[in-house]
This record gives C-alpha cells, structure tokens and sequence, in this order.
C-alpha cells in the first residue's frame, strides 16, 4: 500500500510541475524595442522529495519540490548581430557601471593637462 502512495505522491509532484517549469522558464519572452530584440536566459534548478510508509495505525506519503531561478544572461538581436550579455556577475557590472562616471569626468577635466591623457582621448576618439 505504502508503494502506492508513494506513485501518487510522485506523480503528483511531476504532474504539477508544467505550470512550474517550461521551455519559456529558461529563454524568457522576447522583448522588441524598435530594431532590437531582447531575449533573456534564465538559470533554473530545482529538486523533488517524496516518501511513504506504512505504520500500526495509518499508511502516510508526502512530498515536496522546490526551485530556484536567476537571471543568467540576455541575448541582444540588433542589425542582424547578435550579442550574449552575461549578466551573473551582477556586482561586477554594477560597480563598473557606477566607475564610468568618475572616469568620463577625469577625461572631462581641462584643469589636469596630462598629455599622455588627452594624446589617448585623441586616439580614442579618432582626432
């Protein structure tokens, strides 16, 4: 009786994961901005339990799942050019995002005359 139970738990468990994990639960829905498609990838990784017994008094099953998903990366469609974002290192990205200010403004300042700067600003910006 206790293996029976155990099927039902199991397949219940299984049977109630189609509305927790889909194709569209990895790749994400397309997002269009004017030429450009966004399309984000998703990491997702779960685990299932389950268990019965017979007892004196009652046969008992349960079972349980759980999941985690995070954002992986974003493919970026854009000209007939693709782009894979990885977007996992998020503090990485955050803390160079916040530095281009700092650097943009160091590269602003007519005060500092360091030639070596401006002769690499010159190049970079093609003078």
């Amino acid at each position: 009786m206790a293996e029976n139970k155990f099927d039902t738990t199991v397949a219940s468990l299984f049977k109630g994961m189609d509305g927790f994990l889909s194709a569209k639960t990895v790749v994400g829905e397309p997002v269009t901005v004017n030429d450009t498609i966004i399309l984000p990838l998703v990491d997702v990784s779960f685990g299932v339990a389950a268990g019965a017994g017979n007892g004196a008094d009652k046969n008992k099953a349960a079972g349980g799942m759980g999941g985690k998903m995070s954002p992986s990366a974003v493919l970026v469609i854009h000209d007939g050019i693709t782009r894979l974002v990885n977007v996992k290192n998020q503090d990485t990205v955050s803390k160079i995002i916040d530095m281009v200010p700092d650097i943009i403004e160091k590269f602003r300042k007519k005060d500092d005359k360091d030639p070596d700067v401006e002769k690499a600003v010159d190049e970079a910006m093609g003078k």
